[in-house]
């Protein structure tokens, strides 16, 4: 997980662009934006994020910052 590239996306792309792109991946194909990663497991990884951050910025009226932040704490709770 690279939160650049998470960044990048949150402020590139709507959420239905990402949506697209998640099911193209999940279908196998190449994702109709441009998302960096290693692999496509990455890529996804990347694109869940930026979907998680955008929908958290909406329904609680945050920027950028602080829902990338609240991610990051999910993620490293999720892995102690």
């Amino acid at each position: 997980m690279k939160i650049p590239v998470i960044k990048k996306l949150v402020e590139s792309y709507s959420v239905e662009q990402l949506q697209q792109a998640e099911n193209e991946l999940y279908d196998e194909q190449l994702p109709s934006v441009e998302v960096e990663g290693e692999d496509e497991g990455e890529q996804l990884t990347h694109i869940i994020a930026a979907l998680w951050i955008k929908n958290d910025m909406a329904e609680n009226g945050t920027d950028l910052k602080t829902s990338l932040r609240t991610y990051t704490q999910k993620v490293r709770k999720s892995i102690d």
